[in-house]
């Protein structure tokens, strides 16, 4: 039996959320529309994926993760300030660390009539009270892995303890079937980083979990604008030959390594 997740007591304490803006979604399937984005900072993994596709680029919640802060009632109050938007994106970091937090995002989206998207790796299974809107599902496979003394971005090196700690809940199965049978809808969103061993890795993942292909949306590795722009042409032709859906990551493509956006 999976025990309460607990509710937020108090909403002028600080939470772990880094960021909180509104945008524009701009990967997946809820592609183009209004939404407030929650980031929150702490992460169960440490993404790597090699000097052409870089660092995870929120490496700043996750690789060095710095101190979120932001409280509930700020979340209320960017929703009062923009009303017509009714979607709001749960990203990070690993939101699924901080299950009260979710729990309680569940509470103000039921009230609000809000459709919330987490993005998660599937590490952990939370059962909110009420049901997420969209998991936008992003496993991490071997490509992900840190290699063994690349400098991360504020120049540590990378050693046998960061990539143990990446690998301890890199493939949960468990706990990602129950996410994907306990909420609302799901997508299934893999880093391709124009490998053959990536792509067999994503699609063994795809079958073993009996994901669809129009539920699979595939996104190019990178961290900049420079290296996406790079990848989209053979992100474009593997989709177009395989069946599968392509996500951009307009927000890179637009905005490039600017935070906040």
């Amino acid at each position: 039996m999976e025990k309460p997740l607990g509710r937020i007591k108090d909403f002028d304490k600080r939470l772990p959320i880094l960021e909180l803006y509104r945008c524009v979604q701009s990967e997946g399937s809820r592609f183009g529309r209004p939404t407030i984005a929650v980031r929150t900072t702490g992460c169960t993994h440490r993404c790597y994926f090699g000097e052409e596709g870089g660092w995870c680029d929120s490496w700043y919640t996750s690789i060095h993760p710095e101190k979120g802060t932001f409280n509930f009632n700020d979340i209320i109050k960017i929703y009062d300030e923009n009303p017509h938007v009714k979607e709001m994106m749960l990203t990070g970091g690993s939101p699924t660390m901080h299950p009260k937090l979710v729990n309680e995002l569940t509470h103000f989206a039921n009230q609000r009539g809000i459709l919330i998207t987490i993005e998660t790796e599937g590490s952990h299974f939370l059962k909110t009270d009420f049901p997420l809107g969209l998991i936008s599902l992003s496993p991490k496979f071997s490509n992900s892995v840190p290699k063994l003394g690349a400098l991360t971005p504020n120049g540590k090196e990378t050693d046998e303890r960061m990539i143990k700690q990446h690998n301890k809940l890199r493939l949960n199965y468990s706990a990602i079937r129950k996410t994907l049978d306990y909420h609302t809808d799901y997508h299934y969103k893999p880093v391709w980083d124009g490998t053959d061993e990536c792509l067999k890795e994503i699609e063994d993942f795809r079958i073993k979990m009996e994901i669809p292909k129009h539920k699979t949306f595939i996104m190019p590795a990178g961290d900049t604008r420079k290296e996406l722009i790079k990848m989209y042409p053979l992100v474009f032709d593997l989709c177009a030959e395989h069946g599968y859906n392509l996500t951009g990551r307009d927000h890179i493509i637009a905005f490039d390594t600017e935070r906040g956006v």
